[in-house]
């Protein structure tokens, strides 16, 4: 492996302008690298805007055999695909121009558009409203409950944002910040139509993840799973977000492999709450004790707009025939999740090198 990857020459014309131009630099990449590869691709039901078909395409780079893997994953929430596109394209490049050479007995497996629904139409849901991310729950027993949703229920679809924003803040005065983003977030599974919708059944993501752990014997080997998120926390700044138990051998090593930038939501050192149903359970007990895994989440804008973006998305999809709001409201969306800066895109494209990197040494001592 060589010592560094080149932090020069960041290309910000990497970031897609759709899912289908994404898909299509994704797979042109990953034709380019000389290595062993395995490419799997996992359809989706339903279209994108244009009728496009949705797939989540999967490639392993390197051997079949490898004691040790690096899985990135990309577009967990629909539209935090641009940049995970970007920055899987990104690292790809960095491989076949041999600025990045993996070390023996490693592969890497990426992972693009797991929800591509959401991505194709620059939602965080999949196309049953079902977040990704709160999915991972056992079906055949009682669901989760958040009481704190149901109290908010009403609020959160009012279409006056003023009256909306005064029950948040009452809500808040009562019960505290973290319980209001709490009951927001956290995950709920009695609303379809609402935000952070748990579903009630497996999704697309879930099952394209359970199926890549099984065909390649995942469980068998040493991991270093990072998924790639964006919209919380400071502007362009990457925080890696641990969501293991704070005294188990994952968050030892998630701390021994990335320092003590390492945040944990159930500690509260995190602008991340914790939260039920996260994608990262369906790795967690699958690992062993010399494996990690960890969100990198790039802020962009506060909490409060993170919340009216999403609350305005779902009221505009809860109606029917809405469609020019919606494909207005895309921009918005895109706005939030992906800015159309610059300096952003260069800020996010550096630290993914990094934490990549510090993965990939990790992964081999």
């Amino acid at each position: 492996m060589s010592p560094s990857i080149p932090f020069t020459h960041i290309n910000t014309k990497l970031f897609p302008a759709s899912y289908a131009s994404g898909r299509e630099h994704w797979l042109a990449q990953s034709a380019k690298l000389s290595a062993h590869l395995h490419y799997l691709p996992y359809h989706c039901a339903g279209a994108g805007p244009e009728g496009e078909a949705l797939i989540t395409d999967t490639v392993w780079i390197g051997p079949e055999s490898a004691a040790r893997v690096l899985v990135v994953i990309a577009g967990t929430h629909g539209i935090e695909g641009f940049a995970g596109s970007a920055i899987e394209i990104d690292i790809l490049r960095l491989m076949a121009e041999g600025h990045v050479i993996i070390p023996e007995d490693t592969a890497v497996l990426m992972i693009h558009a797991l929800t591509p629904w959401g991505y194709a139409w620059q939602r965080r849901c999949d196309v049953d409203g079902v977040d990704l991310n709160r999915n991972v729950v056992d079906f055949t027993k009682p669901l989760p409950e958040n009481s704190g949703y149901e109290q908010l229920r009403q609020a959160l679809f009012l279409f006056d944002a003023q009256q909306r924003q005064d029950a948040f803040a009452e809500f808040t005065q009562q019960h505290g910040r973290e319980a209001f983003e709490s009951a927001i977030s956290a995950g709920q599974y009695t609303d379809p139509s609402g935000p952070f919708y748990g579903g009630s059944a497996p999704a697309h993501g879930r099952l394209v993840t359970e199926a890549l752990i099984s065909h390649y014997s995942l469980q068998q080997r040493d991991l270093a799973v990072i998924d790639l998120h964006t919209g919380l926390g400071p502007y362009g700044y990457g925080e890696i977000i641990c969501d293991h138990e704070p005294d188990s051998t994952g968050t030892a090593v998630a701390s021994r492999w990335y320092g003590d930038s390492v945040t944990l939501p159930l500690l509260g050192t995190s602008s991340s709450v914790p939260k039920t149903g996260l994608l990262d359970y369906a790795w967690h007990r699958v690992m062993n004790v010399r494996s990690c895994y960890i969100t990198l989440e790039f802020g962009t804008y506060r909490t409060h707009e993170l919340f009216e973006v999403l609350l305005q998305d779902h009221l505009l999809w809860a109606q029917t025939g809405n469609l020019q709001a919606r494909a207005e409201h895309r921009k918005i969306m895109r706005h939030h999740f992906c800015p159309d800066d610059a300096v952003w895109q260069e800020m996010v494209l550096f630290r993914a090198r990094q934490v990549f990197l510090l993965a990939l040494r990790g992964l081999s001592f």
